[in-house]
């Protein structure tokens, strides 16, 4: 038989104790029970009336205050990943060390603990304008700063905003380097060399404040004119263009024109060398020449003077297209017109013609002599 039914020993069957016939149990009864339980559980004593009352009360306190305890404990529990570190307060008091990866236990309310990423790579974007050196107004656009968290302690406790003053720090080094270069320089080469000086004097400053950040990298991405101004810039900047397109043509024709120029001049140069050696060599021979000649001349004059008399006139006579004959003994000029008789035909008048120039030679030459026994026999001949 269950213990609810009906017609059962209520004292041995009702787990709930008494309870009024065909009613719900008695729940203040119940948990009288239950608390008479927990004291005997804790080492407390079982009792009625206002003793057992109180030693309820300080027993439930009792479990009250484990259970509250052991949340505690379990709250003081926690882990930080490779990527974090945390700084202990204690009653407000920074702790020494720093909490590494792991599985940790602080007490809560007493420790108050502040974990931070010190790897991830954090940025801060910054625009600004400003002047240059020549006084000249730019634009810097799209300057990042990119950093770590180098030491969690100062970035957690010297700083209340670090982010905040890394800007300002941004801020006051554009302006510092920029401000010391001329606007040529800021727009077109010198912008790496101006990231890495901006770089250097941010990460002084942050040291400076103990903020603990530790800069990786500073980019700027983007310099330019003003708006107002960029119109006109952008003519200039045309001009200059052209300026270099034609200083490179003209380098270029100069590049092709003087060699040639110097080429030119070089074989003039050894024209003349070779000119000033061969009338050198010329002169040189001549004078050998005369030398001998005068030897010879001293040692037989009248042959050296007659073979020098004819070895001239084979000279002359060799580049002349007329000869003049002068007879010995009389007035008589013979003339025999090579250059005519060579352009005329292979005709008979030209055999005939001289025939008669040799004939005629030789009769002034008979004549001279006394004879004319040659002219005869050349005449038969020519029969």
């Amino acid at each position: 038989m269950a213990w609810n039914e009906p017609g059962g020993d209520k004292g041995d069957k009702d787990p709930w104790g008494n309870r009024n016939q065909g009613g719900p149990p008695d729940l203040d009864e119940a948990f009288k029970k239950l608390q008479n339980n927990l004291i005997e559980l804790f080492g407390g004593k079982k009792g009625g009336g206002k003793g057992g009352e109180s030693s309820g009360v300080s027993g439930i306190i009792t479990v009250a205050v484990l259970v509250i305890l052991v949340i505690w404990g379990f709250a003081g529990a926690y882990t930080l990943d490779e990527k974090e570190r945390a700084v202990i307060l204690r009653f407000g008091k920074v702790q020494e060390d720093i909490k590494m990866p792991g599985l940790h236990w602080n007490p809560p309310i007493i420790d108050e603990v502040i974990k931070e990423n010190v790897t991830e790579v954090r940025s801060i974007k910054h625009d600004a304008e400003m002047l240059t050196e020549d006084e000249n107004i730019v634009k810097v656009k799209n300057l990042s700063v990119q950093y770590v968290i180098g030491d969690v302690k100062k970035y957690a406790l010297n700083v209340k905003d670090p982010e905040i003053s890394l800007s300002h720090a941004t801020e006051s080094a554009i302006r510092h380097v920029v401000g010391s270069k001329n606007m040529n320089g800021v727009i077109t080469e010198d912008r790496k060399a101006i990231a890495i000086e901006v770089f250097d004097r941010i990460q002084s400053y942050m040291d400076n404040y103990g903020t603990g950040i530790l800069l990786t990298e500073v980019n700027i991405e983007e310099t330019s004119y003003p708006d107002a101004v960029r119109s006109a810039v952008d003519d200039v900047i045309k001009a200059k263009e052209d300026k270099e397109r034609l200083k490179n043509e003209a380098d270029a024709y100069a590049n092709k024109v003087v060699p040639e120029a110097r080429g030119q001049a070089e074989r003039q140069f050894q024209e003349a060398e070779g000119y000033r050696q061969r009338v050198i060599a010329r002169a040189t021979g001549e004078a050998e020449r005369f030398n001998r000649l005068y030897t010879e001349y001293r040692r037989a004059p009248e042959v050296t003077r007659e073979r020098i008399y004819l070895d001239t006139l084979e000279y002359v006579m060799s580049n002349s297209t007329k000869v003049m004959i002068d007879v010995e003994g009389g007035n008589n000029l013979l003339y025999l017109p090579l250059d005519k008789l060579v352009q005329q035909g292979n005709t008979g008048q030209k055999n005939e013609d001289l025939i008669n120039l040799v004939e005629k030679l030789q009769d002034e030459i008979a004549s001279l002599r006394g004879g004319s026994s040659r002219r005869d026999d050349l005449r038969g001949d020519r029969r």
